[in-house]
């Protein structure tokens, strides 16, 4: 049986999974802070439809903040307010690691505090497209 994906198109436009595999995510260790149980599922199965090998998700800053120290990141998805905190303290030790990342969330760039607003930024919900431009752009790449 073969799995699909909605994508930008809209809700009748799908797509094959396999054909949204990218050479330049594939094998890339995706690092996602996220509170939300079924947003942080929905993260985990677009990011490995994309190739890309998913750390374990943390769910509060604290938690986040433990874990940035404990592994390799190539690049992180971060929720903007996680469990009622602001995320930007884990950014700043990203930024400081030089790991690059994308904010998610339901307000845009206008939502983030002026230091942040030129960083990526995906909104919420989350489409495929977005997802994949926002990565791209966080690692400095452009799809091929």
């Amino acid at each position: 049986m073969q799995t699909f994906r909605q994508d930008a198109a809209g809700p009748l436009a799908r797509r094959p999974v396999d054909e949204l595999m990218m050479p330049e995510l594939e094998g890339r260790r995706v690092f996602v802070v996220e509170d939300e149980t079924y947003v942080a599922f929905l993260l985990e199965d677009i990011l490995a439809d994309l190739g890309c090998d998913v750390m374990p998700v943390a769910s509060t800053v604290a938690d986040a903040l433990a874990r940035v120290g404990a592994g390799a990141i190539d690049v992180a998805v971060l929720d903007v307010n996680v469990a009622g905190s602001p995320v930007f303290p884990v950014a700043e030790v990203l930024q400081e690691r030089g790991v690059p990342f994308v904010f998610s969330t339901g307000y845009g760039a206008v939502g983030l505090p002026e230091r942040w607003r030129s960083s990526p930024v995906v909104p919420k919900p989350f489409l495929v497209d977005d997802l994949k431009a926002g990565l791209m752009r966080a690692l400095g790449l452009q799809p091929g």
